[in-house]
């Protein structure tokens, strides 16, 4: 075996191989058992939670609203914020309607193209 032989033998790159795991996307067997628990739980005691919700209600409502509001976030979870714009960042442009007559459809064209 040659030098350069055994230096490559020596540089083999060590740990688990490459390619192991879950698939992208799937969430691994202790967050789901988690997330069922959690949901169990949830579903025993969602009569408890309306009657601490009722008797928040009476004394504070804008607090049962926040409160209910913040619980529906775990079952419906936020969505995130996307801001809109237009080419470079810039405004959104008008959208014109247009018909099947491309006379009528150049003008329009026309119309949204100078504003």
């Amino acid at each position: 075996m040659s030098a350069s032989a055994a230096n490559s033998e020596e540089v083999r790159p060590r740990g688990p191989p490459k390619g192991g795991g879950s698939r992208k996307g799937k969430p691994n067997k202790a967050t789901a058992d988690v997330r069922a628990a959690v949901a169990l739980l949830a579903q025993r005691n969602i009569e408890k939670l309306e009657g601490w919700l009722n008797r928040a209600a009476r004394k504070q409502p804008a607090k049962a609203a926040d409160l209910l509001i913040r619980v529906l976030e775990y079952h419906i979870p936020k969505l995130a914020r996307t801001e809109v714009t237009g080419m470079d960042g810039g405004p959104l442009q008008a959208v014109a309607i247009v018909t099947n007559d491309p006379i009528e459809a150049s003008k329009a064209y026309q119309e949204m193209v100078k504003s």
